[in-house]
């Protein structure tokens, strides 16, 4: 590991000298690439420097211990020496995380997918109350929040409700959402104040960029249609919702929220190109998202991942067993302590296997 380190150390100082010359000044592409580059290093240099300053300083307060001493000086000596041991422990920790090879689309914007499962009306509704907590998440992050498609039924839940959500880091927060979110709690429509158990499954897809996967236009079956609300019954009469078919791996995906076809083509063009390109990445690779599996479980949308218990006023993470007694600001948007722990979670399995290599 620290061999690696000392080469990222004098990378990072050839760098420098390369963003000096003139040569590379007046070339923009150049001058582009390797700011990146020395920007990605930043961080675990100025940390692996302090490191080496730390274990520095550790070496000279050992030292100190072979002279002699008073006892008054060498307990001073000895407690600079616990304080060091403990700041290098810290240390090393920090710099096996920041070596973790991170997710090249951690900084991408989300498609977001919530659908109604078992349970019917009151799954729609548990859809609903999902898309609202993530809707409210987003809005905290400063992120942007877009409906795509919404199915909803008559009573104010969704059979399914589709959104892009934009900003940055949107991936690396959200992907772990992927699965199935139960529901525990006395429906609306239950006289009798029986706690019914429903479920929603939800999808998170980094959006795909056109120029990194091109979808074949002649593959697409495109159809146009009057859009519709709960029931079926009609809300417009021009012909602007869009309906776009992939005919090669029958993924369909429509869009009825703009006034505008051509705003719908386009907000349905960027789900179906992420639907396809996670589909063919997953045929292509057997060991696709593997880091997330890792993690935390499969992230199928069939594997149950977190039940939310309304009589309990209780959140539980079935995934790294956390539980929290405040289901109200949860589902108000308060999700930054689920997903922290889970994210430590996953560097935590990430680093058992680097260790372990």
């Amino acid at each position: 590991m620290f061999e690696r380190l000392q080469s990222m150390d004098e990378r990072y100082e050839k760098l420098n000298q390369l963003l000096a010359d003139p040569d590379v000044i007046s070339d923009p592409v150049k001058l582009r690439k390797y700011s990146k580059e020395q920007s990605d290093l930043q961080e675990i240099v100025a940390v692996y420097r302090n490191y080496k300053q730390t274990e520095s300083e550790l070496a000279d307060a050992k030292t100190m211990l072979e002279d002699s001493l008073d006892d008054s000086m060498r307990d001073m000596v000895n407690d600079e020496i616990s304080r060091l041991e403990h700041e290098q422990s810290a240390l090393e920790v920090e710099l096996k995380q920041l070596l973790i090879p991170k997710d090249p689309n951690d900084e991408r914007n989300v498609i977001l997918e919530v659908r109604g499962a078992a349970g019917g009306d009151e799954a729609a509704l548990f859809a609903g109350t999902l898309f609202r907590m993530y809707s409210r998440f987003a809005e905290q992050q400063g992120w942007k929040t877009e409906v795509i498609d919404a199915n909803p039924n008559e009573i104010g839940g969704y059979k399914e409700i589709v959104c892009m959500i934009s900003g940055k880091g949107a991936f690396s927060k959200l992907k772990y959402e992927n699965g199935a979110h139960r529901v525990q709690r006395v429906p609306e429509t239950e006289s009798g104040g029986r706690i019914h158990s429903s479920t929603a499954t939800v999808a998170v897809l980094p959006e795909t960029q056109e120029v990194e996967f091109e979808l074949n236009e002649k593959e697409i079956r495109v159809d146009r249609f009057a859009s519709s609300g709960p029931g079926g019954q009609s809300v417009n009469t021009t012909m602007s919702a869009i309906r776009l078919t992939h005919i090669p791996t029958g993924i369909v995906v429509s869009c009825q929220e703009e006034r505008s076809q051509i705003k719908n083509k386009e907000k349905a063009m960027k789900v179906l190109r992420a639907r396809v390109f996670d589909k063919y990445q997953k045929e292509a690779q057997a060991e696709y998202d593997s880091t997330r599996k890792s993690a935390v479980g499969t992230g199928d949308r069939s594997e149950r991942i977190r039940t939310y218990n309304f009589s309990q006023n209780r959140v539980t993470d079935h995934r790294i067993g956390l539980t929290i007694h405040q289901l109200d600001q949860v589902l108000n948007g308060k999700l930054d302590e689920i997903i922290h722990a889970l994210i430590l979670n996953d560097q935590a399995k990430k680093m058992e296997q680097a260790d372990a290599r």
